[in-house]
């Protein structure tokens, strides 16, 4: 099938690295990706990522649900991926867009998260202030850590990150510049998370 105009597509995919910092890796991979209910996505895993597509409330709620089984082990976690909207190569899978609304993964299970992220609304002249806004948003949300160099810092629980960063995906993209990517790196369970964690032990 040949690809849609740029921005038609209503599909949203992910596509990410998980790595546990542990020798039993394997087992910690696939254990996740068997606890999470990957129902309402495309999913298909190489020898290098995963990608999951289909709607946009079922890709965050699965790429929540696989970050928080991992991180369940306590070993240090580190997930790394991109999420992408509008692009003009998304055309199979899209009998997942008649999936149910209602999200198929719920667990409230309190866990902290470290990470940032980083904002490319494709083709917008505009792109600097629709960044500069998801930053204040970032602030309003409470999950705002820090500015640096080629990203921004967000930390706090896992459901409150993941509801910034899909409330921000959403309002970075426009009628007239749909093509929206977003990456993002975590990181749970790290020796290094002194300030923050204690309080989703």
């Amino acid at each position: 099938m040949e690809p849609t105009s740029c921005g038609t597509s209503p599909i949203v995919g992910f596509r990410f690295s998980l790595h546990p910092m542990s020798g039993n890796f394997i087992s910690i991979i696939k254990s996740a990706l068997k606890d999470t209910d990957t129902s309402n996505v495309w999913m298909q895993t190489d020898d290098v990522s995963t990608v999951i597509r289909g709607k946009q409330q079922h890709v965050f709620n699965v790429a929540k649900a696989l970050a928080l089984h991992a991180a369940k082990t306590k070993e240090h976690i580190a997930l790394s991926g991109t999420f992408s909207a509008g692009c003009p190569g998304d055309t199979a899978g899209n009998a997942y867009l008649e999936a149910p609304d209602e999200p198929a993964n719920q667990d409230d299970s309190k866990q902290y998260v470290s990470s940032q992220f980083a904002l490319y609304p494709m083709n917008n002249p505009d792109y600097m202030e629709v960044i500069y806004r998801e930053v204040e948003r970032a602030k309003e949300f409470g999950v705002w850590n820090d500015s640096m160099h080629y990203a921004s810092g967000i930390h706090g629980d896992i459901h409150e990150v993941f509801s910034f960063y899909e409330t921000s995906f959403s309002s970075a993209r426009s009628t007239k510049y749909p093509h929206l990517v977003m990456t993002v790196s975590m990181s749970i369970n790290s020796p290094s998370h002194k300030t923050g964690a204690e309080d989703f032990s």
